[in-house]
């Protein structure tokens, strides 16, 4: 089977299990990341074939992700937006209030006592799950040139800067990892290590969206846009996490395509830290990884978070090589991208692996098989993700 049909395959099953395609009543399961990828994967096919079919299943998927997770839970007594807009206004800014993440169980009540393992489990909103979706609908409104998109992606930015954003005892800003589906209250304070590079280089995207619709006013993004370059100073971006060096490296491209779109985007020092720390975290990780492991002791979706990010390398070298005046500094760059080249064996090894039916037989496979097989598409097919 060729990959164009595996990636079709995988994301036929997806849609099916999913509910994408309702088969009756209360089957439809949205899940914030997972269905990020996945809108991905559907333009990536639409891109392929030109086939009208996957860019209905992109929208149709927008569309679900907020008449479902815009909305409360079934088993929440609230009911409607999270936002609180009416019917008419929510359906107008879907993303006003939010989006939750799709957990199987309730957000954890203010008079709850805090579990940590419990908490995997609970719903609410994670900042970096916002800033995939927004990245996706910046996606739908350039292949499909409707500004409607990139709209909901800069409300969504707004809202959320808002809420997770706050000052910290000594003056400086700091971000709440996850907060309650209201977005009143955090549920865990801690920063996630990459959440404020996630914000900047996202909220950039959207501000380059506005510039190319002559959007007038910028002023709350470019709020987010200066607090989120506060909070990325002088941070260490290394981890050995590969779902982590993943999203590390694909940041690294798309900033790299922003200093080539965008005027004035000073950050090819922020860029240099980003490289560097991608090359000590894969050295890390491959002293100390599990791919040496049977697949049941393995999480597909985070080495496969890896491999899309592994693709992004070579991308960057393109941009280098296509626009050479604006990165004048290539030279200190490119004995980073040399090193991180070195890697890309690995992506080969996981997506053999996984390919593998056997291995998606095991149940640490079955029991996260929506992540699993969308991110496994997304290795296949990658631009959808990393390129429009």
């Amino acid at each position: 089977m060729g990959a164009e049909e595996i990636i079709q395959e995988l994301m036929a099953e997806f849609s099916d299990r999913t509910g994408l395609v309702p088969k009756g009543a209360g089957h439809i399961r949205r899940y914030l990341w997972t269905d990020t990828f996945a809108v991905c994967n559907y333009l990536a096919l639409y891109e392929r074939s030109r086939l009208d079919e996957h860019l209905h299943m992109a929208l149709g998927l927008v569309d679900q992700v907020h008449e479902t997770l815009g909305r409360h839970r079934d088993d929440d007594p609230r009911s409607g937006w999270i936002s609180g807009l009416g019917e008419r206004e929510g359906r107008l800014h879907p993303t006003a209030g939010g989006l939750r993440i799709g957990k199987r169980m309730p957000e954890r009540q203010p008079q709850e006592i805090f579990d940590e393992t419990l908490e995997w489990d609970r719903d609410g909103q994670y900042f970096h799950y916002l800033t995939k979706w927004m990245h996706a609908l910046c996606c739908v409104g350039r292949v499909i040139d409707n500004q409607v998109y990139s709209t909901w992606a800069a409300e969504l930015a707004i809202r959320a800067h808002e809420a997770f954003c706050y000052k910290g005892p000594q003056g400086d800003k700091r971000m709440y990892w996850k907060m309650s589906i209201d977005l009143s209250r955090p549920l865990v304070t801690s920063m996630g290590h990459h959440d404020p590079l996630d914000g900047l280089i996202t909220c950039l995207e959207i501000r380059r969206e506005f510039v190319r619709s002559h959007a007038a006013d910028f002023t709350l993004l470019d709020r987010a846009i200066v607090d989120m370059a506060g909070m990325c100073r002088g941070i260490n971006w290394t981890t050995p996490d590969p779902l982590g060096l993943g999203g590390l490296l694909a940041d690294a491209l798309r900033l790299v395509k922003l200093q080539e779109t965008v005027e004035n985007v000073p950050l090819q020092g922020l860029l240099q830290e980003m490289l560097n720390a991608a090359v000590v975290g894969l050295s890390i990780y491959t002293r100390d990884n599990s791919l040496h492991l049977q697949a049941l002791s393995r999480l597909a979706f985070r080495e496969l978070g890896l491999a899309i990010g592994l693709q992004a390398v070579e991308r960057i070298e393109t941009v280098f090589s296509r626009s050479p005046d604006l990165f004048r500094n290539a030279s200190r760059l490119t004995p980073l991208l040399e090193s991180l080249k070195d890697y890309l064996p690995l992506l080969e090894q996981i997506e053999q692996f996984w390919l593998d039916p056997e291995n998606r037989e095991v149940t640490s496979w079955k029991d996260h098989a929506d992540i699993n097989m969308v991110m496994l598409a997304t290795s296949l097919a990658p631009e959808g993700f990393l390129d429009l």
